[in-house]
């Protein structure tokens, strides 16, 4: 974008090319001081503010980066690059960014359940598992009565396969939230990975009571009498699933082991494959 150049002799542009130089170097402090010198000679330097930027992220001081890339941005609004720098910081840097501002707002006020139950989940995100699990003990702690810290945790739990600490999670969420059909069938597939078939059974029906339309429960109660030695039983849950979305329960099929003893059962073929 054209405009008048608030510093014609030219001296915030020979700051700026300095910055450039110490930051190729490794001299980040040095390069900030000579982006800074370009900027107070010239405010209106979208280059150096964006300059600015990068040494800031790449000294993880995350806040005055994102003051800097917004400022260029706001000089330049046209700019594709201006877009396209901002981007690039948040997608490289935004959840390191939001894990450093909730372990502040905990550092300010260390009771904020919220708080705790966010930078699980980020951390959570970042596969740093053992210290999101910390953080969701803290919120669990700090506001036992909700039910989203424990579930969320319990899910983290699953993924990890400690499929008999998430059951006392699980039970705990749908005793706060008896309505809450995701947790119930949660439920279902730890009990049915721990071999507790009968109460696998009883917690898919239960989800199955609030949603029953729920194309997950249909499918996971197929696999769970499949697995129980059911055919019948699996082939009617099978249907109902099919029956909600055939083409996304056809595509799990292909590569579910859990159906491997209804393979070659001509029912079980025709749903399989249509």
């Amino acid at each position: 974008m054209s405009r008048d150049k608030k510093d014609p002799s030219g001296l915030s542009d020979e700051h700026n090319a300095r910055g450039i130089e110490l930051a190729d170097r490794g001299w980040l402090d040095e390069a900030v001081q000579e982006f800074k010198k370009a900027i107070s000679l010239d405010p209106e330097a979208a280059h150096a503010h964006d300059n600015l930027a990068t040494v800031y992220s790449e000294k993880k001081l995350f806040r005055d980066a994102l003051r800097e890339y917004l400022t260029a941005l706001d000089l330049e609004p046209e700019s594709a690059t201006a877009h396209y720098n901002l981007a690039c910081f948040l997608a490289s840097h935004g959840a390191e960014m939001a894990t450093g501002e909730y372990r502040e707002s905990i550092q300010l006020d260390p009771e904020y359940p919220d708080a705790h139950l966010n930078l699980g989940l980020t951390l959570a995100d970042q596969g740093q598992v053992q210290e999101a699990v910390a953080a969701l003990e803290s919120a669990i702690r700090l506001d036992p009565d909700d039910p989203v810290p424990r579930h969320e945790l319990a899910a983290l739990l699953m993924d990890e396969g400690d499929h008999r600490t998430a059951i006392g999670h699980l039970r705990e969420v749908v005793r706060l939230a008896p309505a809450n059909h995701e947790a119930h069938l949660d439920l279902g597939i730890c009990y049915a990975q721990k071999g507790f078939y009968a109460e696998a059974e009883r917690s898919y029906d239960r989800a199955r009571e609030i949603v029953p339309d729920d194309v997950l429960v249909h499918y996971n109660l197929a696999a769970l009498y499949a697995l129980w030695g059911k055919p019948p039983e699996a082939l009617a849950a099978l249907d109902r699933a099919v029956r909600a979305d055939a083409g996304k329960v056809r595509g799990w099929l292909q590569a579910d082991p859990m159906f491997d003893g209804l393979k070659g059962n001509p029912d079980f073929e025709a749903l399989a494959h249509g």
